[in-house]
């Protein structure tokens, strides 16, 4: 700062010697002269602008009007000191003195109510941002302050503006989440219920000797391993999408054959689609493969994919796996001929423990509501995204990339 001074001084003594020497073409003697006085009061001006700086003139002042205001008065001050003072040293006579003292102080006051009234307007843009910033820190997150101008005050409320909006957009993230826990433990609480308190009812039955009927004790074991077999799948959701979360979902992609995954998941499905009367088959263009992918990875997706297909789709119905390349990679697309999804939960398909209607959920098989967001999860931490198409009463179509 003192540095910045001194240099911003010494370049006007030599702009007002320049300036000097063009318009009045003065001799030596002159010149020496004019440059003794301009050095002199220069040398004043810097120590009294030093002074008030070093012992922290400007931190005494209550309000930052005040501060402005005192800086045109110091330069005002310093103004009439400098004339004043090269007046004397060129013997100018009295009365051209006093008069140069009158218009002098008439300057100087006209400078400072200018300057008052300047630093009004600097003053209420700040009054400005210290009224937002103490809604802001009360929790209205909703504050905004006018944007005038392009100075730097200007910026500052762009800047302000956009804290605003962060924290707001953050706000809201929290309550998403909030949100998102309660729902967590509400259908954690629920799909962890239904399954335990099957086996724990078929386990009471055994135990007491109720059921000795050989075929239905195997009924009932086999009831109790597809309870077990639920939890299981629960817990590995559960799991999975605590890693997407975290963002420490390990993938390990390679060139695979995205035309043996189709075939293999399809295999996997084919007796349950058969049990449903519900035609499933895939189609994979010749051009596909190889495909750079974690093929276990995009298998859980085409799994959760094919497995909420059949959920939704009616026998007589059918699935239809298609793969194809694109401009944007490789796009996989299962269909189905299935009820369709309603227009107002499409938005939400892919959020967590979503169920746009979970009655029917249940009453096609378990789900809870986490198979969709996992999907979701894989494909993006792939690079890629995923998208779906519905129509009530003609079915549904997701679609997904990989770069």
């Amino acid at each position: 700062m003192p540095t910045r001074l001194i240099l911003g001084i010494a370049f006007i003594v030599a702009i007002s010697l320049g300036i000097f020497t063009v318009l009045m073409s003065p001799r030596s003697g002159e010149l020496a002269l004019m440059a003794l006085f301009l050095g002199i009061t220069a040398l004043v001006s810097a120590l009294a602008g030093y002074v008030a700086y070093r012992f922290g003139w400007i931190n005494l002042s209550p309000t930052l009007r005040w501060t402005l205001l005192s800086g045109y008065v110091l330069a005002s001050v310093l103004t009439f000191f400098n004339v004043w003072f090269s007046a004397q040293l060129m013997f100018a006579s009295a009365h051209d003195l006093l008069l140069a003292i009158v218009l002098l102080i008439f300057a100087s006051g006209i400078a400072m109510i200018l300057g008052y009234f300047f630093s009004s307007t600097v003053t209420e843009r700040i009054l400005s941002l210290k009224r937002a910033a103490e809604k802001l820190a009360n929790g209205d997150l909703q504050t905004r302050v006018p944007v005038n101008g392009r100075d730097e005050l200007s910026a500052l409320s762009m800047t302000f503006n956009q804290m605003a909006e962060q924290l707001q957009d953050a706000d809201r993230k929290q309550r998403d989440l909030e949100t998102m826990r309660r729902d967590l433990v509400a259908w954690a609480s629920h799909d962890l219920q239904t399954p335990l308190a099957s086996m724990r009812a078929i386990l009471e039955a055994l135990s007491d000797g109720v059921v000795d009927d050989p075929e239905t004790v195997k009924r009932y074991l086999n009831t109790a391993q597809r309870d077990v077999m639920s939890l299981s799948a629960l817990m590995d959701d559960l799991f999975q999408i605590s890693q997407l979360d975290a963002g420490g979902f390990p993938l390990n992609p390679a060139p695979s054959s995205l035309s043996d995954l189709v075939s293999d998941t399809l295999e996997s499905f084919s007796e349950l689609a058969y049990r449903e009367s519900v035609k499933l088959e895939g189609q994979v263009e010749p051009d596909v493969d190889p495909v750079f992918m974690d093929t276990q990875a995009i298998g859980r997706v085409l799994n959760n994919l094919i497995s909420n297909a059949l959920r939704h789709t009616s026998a007589g119905g059918e699935i239809k796996v298609h793969a194809w390349r694109s401009s944007q990679g490789v796009d996989v697309s299962v269909r189905d001929t299935g009820e369709g999804i309603q227009a107002h939960d499409i938005p939400h398909i892919f959020e967590r423990f979503y169920r746009g209607d979970a009655s029917r959920s249940r009453n096609r098989g378990t789900g809870a509501g986490l198979g969709l967001a996992i999907a979701r999860g894989i494909v993006r931490a792939h690079g890629g995204d995923i998208r779906v198409e519905s129509q009530i009463g003609k079915g549904t179509q997701f679609t997904f990339y990989i770069p």
